[in-house]
């Protein structure tokens, strides 16, 4: 039988085959093959006598991620507010470039717009060609759209602390906040909690990754600097229009996407974390990539 991976926790995989959960052990072979089964992966598995089963072979991967560990998601949801607090567009853009880097889509949500209005945000990455909404966990603005957005996709719900994501994946399922803090408490508070990853079923068909103790997914290692430009969608129509074909975007003279910007065809701010992640970039021994 076929299903995913929807929780990891003292040495049991709970595959959800779409009709029932089981709670199934790791075969020996993986652990020789360097193998480590993650939340989200999609697996063989035969099962077993009392809701029990024997994990047979994990399927090939879409993405994964190191902290936290899940694989095959579908859609990174990155959360942002214009108050209490706000959030700084380059902690957008990382995030941005980590799904673009991973293969997964990417989604900005600017919440509490009924405290201030996130269009003027929202507007810089619907010009950057990525979906971007108003929503409010507090009055409904939005939630219809973004659960519409989100069905039948496994999705990562990531931002700044305090950007309102409990009250977001409540408003969009009431009972989800409940869900996890239930969690939380059996594996107990600040006692290793930042482990633990878990997929949980939304009524409109989507699995939300959620990992207590985590607001927002650590950085991963970056691309190399000469690939980084190819993370920015909005880069592509003038990357090949510069005067040197090595261009970094950067200083240089006769650079397409820099003139770009001066027009007001790419949005500074844009720019200005792209050259801040080219720096970091640049920065990360050859090794470590």
């Amino acid at each position: 039988m076929e299903g995913q991976i929807q929780k990891a926790l003292s040495g049991f995989y709970y595959v959800n085959d779409g009709r029932q959960v089981y709670a199934c052990r790791a075969r020996g072979k993986h652990r020789h093959a360097g193998q480590s089964p993650l939340v989200g992966d999609y697996v063989r598995f035969t099962p077993l006598e009392g809701g029990q089963g024997a994990l047979d072979e994990i399927l090939p991967r879409k993405n994964q991620f190191h902290r936290p560990l899940v694989a095959n998601i579908d859609l990174m949801v990155v959360l942002a507010s214009l108050v209490n607090p706000v959030t700084d567009p380059f902690l957008i853009d990382r995030l941005l470039v980590t799904a673009e880097a991973k293969g997964c889509e990417g989604l900005v949500c600017v919440n509490k717009t009924d405290l201030r209005s996130g269009e003027e945000l929202a507007a810089v990455y619907r010009e950057a060609g990525y979906p971007a909404l108003c929503v409010s966990a507090e009055t409904g603005e939005g939630v219809d759209r973004l659960r519409a957005l989100i069905s039948d996709k496994v999705c990562a719900f990531t931002g700044n602390t305090g950007v309102g994501k409990s009250s977001l994946l409540n408003a969009l399922e009431p009972g989800f906040a409940l869900k996890t803090g239930q969690v939380s408490d059996k594996l107990g508070r600040g006692r290793h909690t930042t482990r633990h990853v878990e997929l949980f079923r939304l009524s409109c068909g989507a699995a939300v990754a959620d990992t207590p103790g985590f607001s927002s997914f650590e950085e991963e290692v970056l691309p190399p600097p000469e690939a980084l430009a190819g993370y920015f969608r909005e880069f592509a129509p003038y990357r090949d229009k510069c005067r040197f074909p090595d261009c970094a975007h950067m200083k240089e003279k006769g650079c397409a996407v820099r003139q770009a910007v001066e027009e007001g065809k790419i949005a500074p701010s844009r720019h200005q974390s792209y050259a801040r992640l080219y720096e970091q970039a640049k920065a990360v021994p050859e090794w470590a990539r």
